[in-house]
């Protein structure tokens, strides 16, 4: 998790708790902010439910009046109408109700219902159908049902006492005009009767005293102006008028006339209900007002407590983010400064310490200084404390780096040093053996002197190797390009088998530069000494060339047991990527190919055989090929290997003056020496025919490499730089037979051919340097060639039995398994 994430989590673990708190503590007052609200909003309910009773009791008196004849049906058709429109505008009050009290939810429930059963009771009013009686009880319920929702609101929870009190005394009121509603349907009854009756008279004192107990509930929990608004608006004539009326209806007795008129007592009964429905209204719109400025004050209170926690929890969170955001960036730089450091920086600056002569003079401690501080995010916390450890890590790895780089260019200057002290003995040892093996006659000490030569060879190649891993490269550079196959027979006249290596298929006209000739040949010569040294004994090594677009590819095969993938895996990332180091010594010969191939863009593959074995995969690029020139053609098949089938041509030219065969030039000279064509390997007498003549060995005096010359590459030793003329062939080399048991193609078998003497062929090019041509050796007859020639072959046998070969220190490392 990053430290964004961690920091932010910080922050809200106790932003989180304190939301917690703070919703707790807020949830008193947004619960009272809410309760005001639906408060308030069924007290607006109620007034409606007021003006809805003073309606439906208009109603019933022009309903009773209708019955009873007192009035007509468009008075009760007006009546209606308004009823309706209170109706309408009660329902669209209560349609919102939400947390009603259990009394007040089924008085609505009731008042519902009777609304759905109002136009049936109409139609029995206006068809007569109906009584009195029935009819008034019917609006009596639905009007008992209103004030009940009046008075049942004020259980609403979180209702304050005195709003509760001020609920109940305006309910209190409504029910007051209810009973003298009441008051007035019986008295119109009664004069609709003839008179009195003893339930009506009951009825009729009820209503009063009713009426009574009403105004006095409302007394007791209404505020005193409230009684005030009461007694001034009764205190008017129309009211005294109607309590004159109310109180003559009161005295006249049971079953006789009322002496009082019914439009008399009708316009005196409703202006006495007109003015309970003024103090009505005065006293909804108190109560109302008290609770709407209730609500209010409720709402800013919590409003107010809301935003100051809201201000808290972002004023929090702003200095968080602002200090986390400094934290954090300070982080970021470090962590970029570190992945400069580890995934640039630092590995530059190890490439270049790997470079030979990188130090220039400077101690590990100022190249360390020089490197600079990576990290510039310090300061007194412990983010710059971790930035100084950081930089002190970078100063002590670097210094390390550039202590071991000394190290290891006092061990690369140690080992060019034994390396050219090892090639000026050599030198010294193959001048010697020049100088022996010309006059040498017996076959016995002949055999001797060749295994010491085929030594002295693999002894260089080893040599060789040291400089390459000194960083030094092969001084000697040739002036002129040299044929693919040329350079294949080079490399394989330098390792300890080259009988074993096959030919296959070689596309004509490939060919490798000057500059890169030496460096090729050490790749092949490297990579065929392994796959001959881990495949069977009895099995060739198949070596194939062919053009790839730009680029030429050499394929070499080995029928071993082959390699694990993991194990070929490791083996192909050290070839892409060479180290600096020395490298392991027992796998010496994969590191000098993996730096040959670097230097110029070659690259080394091992790869899977679909049979038993293992392929060696050499990608020559552009720049080293010299593609399309015209070379000689190469051995035929078998030439190194001595496949079945090609038979091998003796470099003996018929016999010479004096009745002795003519050697031909450099034949009773050093193998590989003067006749190899790249003045390298050993010759190819006794085991295939020669590739052609070679530069001739330097003085014995020669001290080999000069300082920045490298002993690497062919060991060849000759000044000569322009290559001897190869054997030409009738036929093309591309030309295929069949398949070798190595998987490569096999050229078409020809037919042997004598090779010229070396100096003896049809337009060879005279070398640079030779002023006459180069002097017989002395003459022998057939016996004595025969015995050499012998004693050649049991040489090469010698060298490469168990008690004459040389430690397999210079191979390519390969696990067989």
């Amino acid at each position: 998790m990053k430290i964004n994430r961690r920091l932010v989590l910080l922050v809200t673990a106790p932003l989180t708790v304190a939301v917690a708190f703070s919703v707790l503590a807020l949830a008193p007052a947004t619960n009272q902010a809410l309760q005001a609200d639906r408060l308030t909003s069924m007290v607006e309910a109620a007034d409606g439910a007021s003006e809805l009773a003073n309606r439906l009791q208009r109603e019933r008196a022009a309903a009773t009046a209708l019955i009873s004849e007192q009035g007509d049906a468009e008075a009760f058709r007006l009546r209606t109408n308004a009823t309706d429109k209170s109706i309408a505008g009660f329902r669209s009050r209560t349609k919102g109700l939400s947390s009603v009290p259990g009394s007040a939810q089924g008085a609505l429930d009731r008042i519902e219902r009777f609304v759905e059963e109002m136009p049936g009771l109409r139609a029995q009013v206006r068809s007569g159908s109906s009584t009195v009686s029935a009819l008034a009880f019917g609006y009596r319920i639905v009007i008992a049902d209103l004030n009940s929702y009046r008075d049942g609101i004020a259980q609403a929870d979180g209702v304050d006492a005195d709003i509760a009190d001020r609920i109940r005394a305006a309910a209190a009121l409504s029910e007051a005009a209810e009973h003298t509603a009441q008051q007035q349907v019986t008295v119109m009854r009664a004069q609709a009767a003839g008179g009195f009756t003893t339930a009506s008279q009951r009825t009729f004192d009820a209503g009063r005293m009713g009426y009574t107990e009403s105004t006095g509930a409302m007394f007791d929990l209404g505020p005193g102006e409230w009684r005030t608004w009461l007694e001034r608006t009764l205190s008017g004539a129309k009211a005294l008028e109607a309590r004159r009326l109310e109180d003559e209806i009161g005295r006249t007795g049971t079953g006789k006339d009322l002496t009082v008129a019914p439009e008399e007592w009708q316009k005196a009964a409703n202006d006495r209900q007109e003015l309970l429905r003024s103090v009505e209204k005065r006293v909804d719109a108190a109560v109302l007002a008290q609770v709407s400025d209730a609500r209010t004050t409720l709402i800013w209170t919590a409003g107010a407590e809301v935003a100051l926690v809201v201000l808290t929890l972002v004023g929090v969170v702003v200095v968080a983010i602002r200090l986390g955001r400094v934290m954090i960036r300070r982080l970021r730089d470090l962590r970029n400064a570190a992945h400069e450091v580890a995934h640039s920086g630092l590995p530059a600056v190890m490439n270049e310490l790997s470079q030979p002569g990188a130090l220039r003079g400077a101690t590990p401690e100022e190249v360390a200084r020089r490197t600079g501080d990576p990290v510039r995010t310090t300061g007194e916390d412990e983010i710059g404390e971790v930035g100084e450890a950081f930089n002190a890590v970078h100063h002590e790895a670097v210094r390390l780096a550039a202590q071991q780089a000394y190290v290891h260019e006092q061990l690369a200057e140690t080992l060019v040093g034994v390396a050219r002290r090892g090639a000026r003995l050599t030198a010294v040892m193959v001048s010697e053996l020049d100088t022996v093996q010309r006059d040498e006659a017996d076959p016995v000490r002949m055999k001797t002197l060749f295994a010491l030569d085929h030594l002295a060879i693999r002894m260089e190649r080893n040599t060789n190797n040291l400089l390459v891993l000194g960083g030094y490269g092969n001084a000697r550079v040739r002036s002129a390009d040299v044929g693919c196959s040329t350079v294949i027979v080079a490399a394989a006249q330098q390792i300890e088998r080259f009988d074993r290596v096959s030919l296959g298929a070689i596309e004509s006209g490939i060919g490798v530069t000057a500059r890169a000739v030496h460096d090729v040949a050490h790749i092949l010569a490297e990579l065929l000494d392994n796959a001959t040294r881990y495949s069977p004994p009895d099995k060739q090594v198949g070596v194939a060339v062919w053009r790839l677009w730009d680029r030429a590819v050499v394929q070499i095969v080995d029928e071993g047991v082959g390699i694990t993938a993991e194990r070929r895996a490791v083996h192909n990332a050290a070839l892409l990527e060479p180290q600096a180091g020395i490298g392991d010594v027992r796998s010496m010969g994969l590191h000098v190919v993996a730096r040959l191939a670097a230097r110029h863009g070659i690259v080394v593959e091992l790869r899977d055989s679909s049979g038993p074995g293992t392929i060696a995969e050499v990608t020559l690029p552009a720049k080293v090929l010299a593609l399309d020139m015209e070379e000689a053609q190469a051995p035929p098949p078998g030439a190194l290997g001595n496949d079945v089938g090609y038979e091998t041509p003796r470099p003996i030219t018929p016999p010479g003056p004096g009745g002795h065969r003519q050697q031909p030039a450099g034949a009773n000279a050093r193998p590989g020496r003067d006749s190899a064509p790249i003045g390298t390997g050993v010759g190819l007498v006794g085991a295939g025919a020669p590739v052609g003549g070679g530069d001739r060995e330097a003085p014995p005096g020669h001290a080999g490499p000069r300082d920045g010359e490298s002993g690497g590459g062919i060991p060849g030793r000759g000044h000569g730089t322009t290559p001897a003329p190869h054997p030409v062939h009738d036929e093309p080399v591309s030309r295929v037979a069949g398949v070798s048991s190595s998987g490569l193609p096999v050229r078409q078998r020809r037919a042997p051919q004598q090779w010229p003497a070396a100096g003896k062929r049809e337009g060879a090019e005279q070398r640079p340097g030779t002023g006459a041509p180069r002097p017989s050796p002395r003459r022998r007859d057939s016996r004595q060639v025969s015995d050499v020639l012998a004693a050649y072959a049991q040489g090469i046998n010698r060298s490469t039995n168990h008690r004459g070969r040389s430690a397999p220190d210079d191979n390519t490392e390969r696990t067989e398994k």
